[in-house]
């Protein structure tokens, strides 16, 4: 009987080298299989309870792969699709009747949205986009029963201008913004078109963020057509709301790429705090003013006692020093009294034993 020790050898090494090969494999397998790697790795996703409900109604938003414990705003709006997204912003949403909800840990969230009607005609979609932090979004098609619908605008060449310089903030504050009103300044900068088309009144949106917030974005039109190949200069406003202070991060988008991001150091209103100092101080006084005048008014005159005592008649005075009384004289009173009465001018009365 020969033996073949070598061979044995490879039959016995072949279970262990697969039971090797699957033991390192297992943590890419176990990656793979679980949700929250699927869910990061195809972006955030939005669900609908139903495609289509009339105004009034209720659907129910499910969402997956967002970021954990972040806060979502979830919008109906019209003349959007999600391959080009909500045109015009959020002033094509019904924000009256959105809805804020908060993943979980592992980033997924239930809310139950009410149907309304947007400003802007279908195509509609569910918008979800968050609110705090690195800014994300999700649209599902949705289609408000009973509402007009009307064909989305033309596509123009998106992406195709560039910034060619830093931009800047210009303009100044002036004394109204020191007592809150809104401060304003001009967002000045240089742009091409990289692009072969020329690109005629292009819409741009301004966002402004504050601390950790998401900028909120508004739309701002500029009047003009760029050739291809040729710049233009671009001023386009920038507000922030009454009494607005601190550091704010202004940003220019155009389409779906942001162009530009500028700082904004905002003053505090100094103004609207002396104005409150001075009220707090102005106010009391003027109430123990008229504290005082009103007591003043209803308390009783020194001088009216006076001229009440004033009115008294007098008791005549005699030359003994006794005094009359008032209603009569000595004249003219009674023979029994003027009999018992001294005479001031005879001689005093003597009594027995008296010279």
């Amino acid at each position: 009987m020969t033996r073949h020790p070598r061979g044995g050898a490879v039959r016995r090494a072949a279970p262990v080298t697969l039971l090797l090969l699957v033991l390192a494999l297992l943590p890419a397998l176990l990656i793979l299989a679980a949700p929250g790697a699927r869910a990061a790795e195809d972006g955030p996703s939005v669900s609908l309870s139903k495609k289509e409900a009339g105004k009034g109604g209720e659907i129910t938003v499910k969402g997956d792969g967002w970021r954990p414990e972040v806060l979502l705003m979830l919008l109906i709006c019209g003349r959007s699709t999600p391959e080009r997204g909500v045109i015009g912003g959020t002033n094509s949403c019904a924000n009256a009747d959105g809805r804020a909800v908060t993943t979980d840990r592992k980033g997924a969230f239930t809310k139950k949205l009410p149907v309304a009607e947007p400003p802007e005609p279908c195509p509609c979609v569910v918008h979800v986009a968050t609110v705090t932090g690195e800014q994300a979004l999700a649209d599902a098609v949705f289609t408000v029963a009973g509402h007009p619908t009307a064909p989305l605008p033309p596509r123009t060449d998106e992406g195709k201008l560039a910034v060619l310089a830093t931009p800047r903030l210009e303009g100044e504050s002036s004394l109204l913004t020191w007592f809150g009103a809104p401060p304003a300044r001009q967002l000045v900068l240089t742009v091409g078109n990289l692009g072969s088309a020329p690109v005629e009144d292009p819409v741009f949106e301004i966002g402004t963020a504050h601390g950790v917030y998401a900028p909120q974005w508004e739309e701002r039109v500029w009047r003009g057509t760029i050739a291809p190949g040729a710049r233009a200069r671009v001023e386009l406003p920038v507000e922030l709301s009454a009494g607005a202070h601190g550091d704010y991060q202004v940003s220019l988008r155009y389409g779906t790429k942001v162009l530009a991001e500028q700082p904004w150091g905002v003053s505090r209103p100094w103004g609207v705090t002396l104005f409150w100092v001075l009220l707090c101080l102005v106010v009391p006084a003027a109430v123990f003013r008229i504290g005082m005048a009103v007591v003043d008014q209803v308390r009783p005159r020194p001088a009216a006692r006076t001229a009440r005592h004033a009115h008294r008649p007098r008791a005549r005075p005699t030359s003994t020093g006794t005094a009359a009384l008032p209603w009569f004289t000595q004249d003219s009173a009674p023979p029994d009294i003027r009999r018992s009465a001294p005479s001031v001018n005879g001689p005093p009365p003597t009594t027995k034993g008296q010279a």
